[in-house]
C-alpha cells in the first residue's frame, strides 16, 4: 500500500522511515553498512577530522521515500542535514517532495508518527485550497 505522507527520523545509526496515513502506518528500519561510533573527529586525520559521510546510506534512505508525495525529515542531529544535501546532490528529483525539516530528539515510534500526522494537517491548512 502507497502513502501520500511520510516522516523519516534519522541519525547517524539508523533511520526510520514511517509511510502513513489517517489510519494506517508502515514502518521500515534502515541501518548504515559502516555505523560510526563517533563521527566528530578521527586520530592523525588531517583537517577538521569529520569521518567522511556515508553516502549508501543516504541513498538507501532517499530510496525508502522516494514513492511519497511530501516527507517530513527529523533527528537530534546533522543527520538530517546531510541526508537533505545528499538528496540535493544526487537525487534531485526528491527535493521538492521534501516540505519540512525539523529537529527532534528521540520519540518513540508512536510519537513520532503523531508529530508527522498533526504537522502535516497543519500544512495542509496553509496550502491554498482548491477549487
Amino acid at each position: 500500500m502507497s502513502h501520500y505522507h511520510a516522516v523519516v527520523w534519522i541519525d547517524h545509526r539508523e533511520a526510520r522511515v514511517f509511510h502513513f496515513s489517517v489510519d494506517d502506518v508502515e514502518r521500515q528500519v534502515i541501518h548504515p553498512d559502516r555505523p560510526h561510533k563517533h563521527l566528530h573527529h578521527r586520530a592523525g586525520a588531517i583537517g577538521p577530522g569529520r569521518a567522511a559521510e556515508d553516502q549508501d546510506f543516504y541513498k538507501h534512505v532517499s530510496y525508502a521515500v522516494s514513492d511519497a508525495g511530501e516527507v517530513l525529515v527529523v533527528g537530534p542531529g546533522r543527520a538530517k542535514l546531510e541526508l537533505i544535501k545528499h538528496v540535493h546532490a544526487h537525487e534531485p528529483r526528491l527535493t521538492p517532495k521534501i516540505v519540512g525539516v525539523e529537529t527532534v530528539d528521540h520519540p518513540t515510534d508512536n510519537q513520532l508518527v503523531a508529530h508527522a500526522r498533526a504537522y502535516f494537517k497543519a500544512a495542509d491548512r496553509m496550502r491554498p485550497q482548491r477549487p
